[in-house]
């Protein structure tokens, strides 16, 4: 539970490639996400290809600090066979935040970048990555060794709880 209250926003990555074992255990946290139906409507694209990643960061006006990650998740779900597609970006977002809170209970860093649902943003990852027709792409995670360090603010408001009952 410390990653709840220790993530930050990491933009500056060390130049330290990920290892591939932290890389699945990232995914995996991620794939412990509670969806809608059980339907688990994800699949994830690595990227660590410096073109691409490159490519990535252009996207959004937003995600040019992706360009100095030695890693990118892409997760994507599935647009087909899903027993509630109109939750999957919901399940996604349950995953994606599975996803940082490990990332950070590793000592790594990442940022959450949105793609979806703003459609042109979707369609131009999807292009670069050559995706299959049948996947929707949802953010980006550019993710790595942090290059900065901060602590998280306080974003507990005790004024925005409010009880009914007796």
């Amino acid at each position: 539970m410390d990653s709840i209250f220790h993530r930050i926003s990491v933009r500056k990555y060390a130049d330290k490639p990920v290892e591939k074992e932290k890389i699945m255990q990232i995914l995996k946290a991620g794939m412990q996400a509670p969806s809608a139906c059980n339907q688990q409507p994800w699949e994830f694209y690595v990227v660590t290809d410096k073109k691409k990643i490159q490519e990535l960061a252009s996207v959004t006006p937003y995600s040019g600090c992706a360009g100095g990650a030695p890693v990118i998740l892409v997760p994507v779900y599935r647009t087909e066979g899903l027993i509630r597609a109109d939750f999957a970006q919901i399940d996604l977002s349950i995953c994606q935040q599975n996803i940082w809170l490990e990332t950070d209970s590793l000592s790594l860093g990442g940022v959450w970048i949105g793609i979806a649902p703003i459609a042109d943003r979707m369609k131009a990852v999807h292009d670069i990555l050559n995706l299959p027709e049948n996947v929707a792409v949802f953010s980006l995670f550019p993710l790595g060794y942090p290059a900065e360090s901060r602590p998280q603010e306080d974003r507990f408001h005790p004024e925005r709880i409010h009880f009914i009952g007796e």
